[in-house]
């Protein structure tokens, strides 16, 4: 397993993070044994990162990974980063933003408790709350580094200017973006701020939540608790055109000896400002291709060759707070 060291954090991790938003409910029913035994598949092969939620289920992604990596967690503390995500609060009839200091504290010390460990390496708000300033958030982590519960801190879905106004009380350490084939709106502003600051990206979606898998076809069909049977992304003119551009680029990897998966994930990994990407998976079965992604090596004529291909597609946006 390739490491890196994740920007200005220090921390030296797996080029590939186990993340696990699919184990809190949010991707429909899931056999819970499979998805313990897939992440202490991804433990055994080297993987060192693991990145969940607080809104990931609301305890029930972090209790999983807690429980699948109890022995670890006892054992060899220090050779794991647990990353984890607070600001996002469920109520009784939508999922909002609270990054408040009242909240974030709520939400770090049931972090804790579901995870089963006494801090948190890697501390990141969810998504911008622009009812809360930037410094109210900042300070109120500062104080949690302080007082042990957490290590480093990062944002998740921020711009390059909401990065820099939250930066101005608290320096960003890390920042989780979205990133993949059919979407790569940072490459513009949010991917330079990072490598001027030397701020570790952990990007997410480098498989464009299953669109770059080469498993979906036109007529599948997603379970009723599975958010992607609600988006547009996966239904209409734009998931028919967009699975032709995947089929032109499981070719592709075919001519390449890898899979369209691997392809994907090499992809993102590619670009000098990402550090690591973050792959979910609930079967122990597909850890080891992602994985071998960080061996893929894609040169500027693949890099232009992939850029071709994508010529065809409709870029996409990805799920809000505020959708689900």
């Amino acid at each position: 397993m390739k490491t890196t060291t994740l920007g200005r954090s220090g921390l030296h991790v797996s080029r590939i993070a186990f993340g696990t938003w699919q184990l809190g409910g949010d991707w429909g029913t899931f056999d819970e044994d499979a998805a313990v035994s897939a992440i202490r598949c991804a433990r055994e092969l080297g993987v060192n990162f693991f990145d969940t939620a607080q809104a990931y289920g609301f305890g029930a992604s972090e209790q999983i990974l807690g429980k699948a990596l109890r022995d670890e967690l006892t054992r060899d503390r220090d050779e794991l980063v647990i990353a984890t995500k607070g600001g996002l609060r469920q109520t009784e009839s939508a999922l909002v933003r609270d990054a408040s200091p009242e909240w974030l504290r709520r939400g770090v010390d049931a972090s804790l408790t579901a995870l089963g460990v006494d801090h948190i390496d890697l501390y990141q708000v969810h998504w911008p709350d622009q009812a809360v300033q930037a410094a109210e958030t900042a300070g109120a982590l500062a104080e949690l580094i302080t007082e042990g519960k957490i290590r480093h801190v990062g944002v998740s879905n921020y711009n390059a200017a909401q990065m820099a106004d939250f930066s101005a009380t608290l320096p960003v350490e890390t920042l989780q973006p979205p990133y993949h084939l059919f979407r790569r709106e940072i490459e513009d502003d949010v991917l330079p701020y990072c490598r001027e600051n030397n701020i570790g990206v952990l990007v997410y979606g480098p498989l464009a939540h299953g669109l770059l898998t080469g498993t979906l076809g036109a007529h599948t069909a997603f379970a009723g608790d599975d958010w992607r049977s609600k988006s547009a992304v996966f239904k209409g003119d734009t998931y028919r055109r967009n699975l032709a551009t995947v089929r032109a680029l499981e070719k592709f990897a075919a001519d390449c000896g890898i899979t369209v998966s691997e392809l994907a994930i090499a992809w993102t990994l590619s670009n000098p400002a990402v550090h690591v990407a973050i792959v979910g998976t609930r079967h122990a079965g597909h850890v080891e291709d992602s994985i071998a992604a960080t061996e893929v090596f894609l040169s500027d004529g693949d890099l232009a060759d992939i850029d071709k291909i994508m010529a065809a597609a409709t870029p996409v946006a990805g799920p809000s707070p505020e959708g689900m």
